[in-house]
C-alpha cells in the first residue's frame, strides 16, 4: 500500500504543481503585490495530496514566535516538505537558494517574478555580498528571508553541519532570527522514493534577538534547533515506532555522538 501511495503522491505532485504554474501564468503582466496568494495556495494543494493520498498529514508549531517585523527564518532541512509546506505561514517569503534553480522551465521564472536570492556558491565572498544586498532590501521591506543554514537536505539523525555564513546574516541584517525545528525526514526521506504515513511537525521556536555575539550566536541557534528536532524525534518514535527512517536516524545519531 505504501509503495502504490508514494507513486501516486509523487505523481500528483509534479502534476499539480505544473498545472499551478500554467494556470497562474497570468500572474506576470501583474504587479508582485498582488500574486502572493500563490504560494499559500499552491502549499495547501500540496499538503492536501499529501494527507489525503500518502497518509502523511501536516504539523505546524509555534506560528506566534513569527514576529510582525522582516525576520531570518532559519530551519531546519530534512526533506522538500519544509519548502513548501511551510511557506503559507511566511510573510512574502524570500529564500536563498542556489542559482541553478532559476534555469528550472516553469519553476524558475517563479523564483524571479518573486524576487527569491540566489546565490553562486563557487564565487563565495561576492555571492556572500550580494546576498546580503538583497537580504537587506527584502528585511526594508519587511519579508521573511528563509535559509537552510546546512546547504542541503540532511537525513534525520544526521549530524549537524551547520554553516557559518547564517552569522555574516545576523550581523548584517540586525534583525530576529527564528529557529525551525522539524521531523520530516522521517516521513519524507531525503532520496527516497517512499513517502511514509504519520505526522511531519514543524515547530516555529522563540526568536534570537540581535545582539549576540558571532560565536555565541552560533552556538545559540544550533543548540535550539538540534534540541527542538530531537524531540520531535522522539515524538515521531512514539507514535510510529515501526518505522524504518526511525531506526535508520537513531543509528545515525549514536555515531557521530561517539565523536
Amino acid at each position: 500500500m505504501i509503495v502504490l501511495r508514494s507513486i501516486l503522491f509523487n505523481v500528483l505532485f509534479y502534476i499539480s504543481t505544473l498545472i499551478i504554474m500554467l494556470a497562474c501564468m497570468f500572474l506576470f503582466v501583474l504587479p508582485v503585490r498582488y500574486c502572493w496568494w500563490l504560494i499559500p495556495f499552491w502549499a495547501r494543494t500540496e499538503k492536501f495530496l499529501l494527507r489525503w493520498v500518502a497518509g502523511v498529514k501536516s504539523e505546524v508549531k509555534g506560528l506566534e514566535n513569527i514576529p510582525d517585523t522582516g525576520c531570518i527564518i532559519v530551519s531546519k532541512h530534512q526533506s522538500a516538505w519544509e519548502t513548501f509546506a511551510l511557506a503559507e505561514y511566511y510573510r512574502q517569503p524570500t529564500y536563498i537558494l542556489k542559482k541553478e534553480l532559476r534555469y528550472v522551465p516553469f519553476f524558475g521564472w517563479y523564483l524571479m517574478k518573486f524576487r527569491q536570492i540566489p546565490v553562486d556558491r563557487g564565487k563565495k565572498g561576492k555571492a556572500l555580498s550580494e546576498m546580503s544586498k538583497k537580504a537587506a532590501e527584502a528585511i526594508a521591506e519587511g519579508r521573511n528571508i528563509v535559509i537552510y543554514p546546512e546547504g542541503t537536505r540532511r537525513p534525520a539523525g544526521a549530524e549537524p553541519q551547520y554553516k557559518y555564513g547564517i552569522v555574516h546574516l545576523y550581523k548584517t541584517l540586525n534583525c530576529p532570527v527564528v529557529p525551525v525545528a522539524l521531523n520530516s525526514g522521517v516521513y519524507w526521506p531525503r532520496r527516497r522514493f517512499f513517502r511514509f504515513p504519520g505526522t511531519i511537525t514543524g515547530e516555529f521556536l522563540e526568536p534570537i534577538q540581535p545582539g549576540l555575539q558571532p560565536d555565541e550566536f552560533f552556538k545559540t541557534l544550533q543548540e535550539r534547533i538540534e534540541g527542538a528536532s530531537d524531540r520531535l524525534l522522539d515524538e515521531a518514535e512514539k507514535a510510529t515506532p515501526d518505522n524504518i527512517i526511525i531506526k535508520e536516524a537513531r543509528a545515525r545519531q549514536a555515531e557521530y555522538k561517539k565523536k
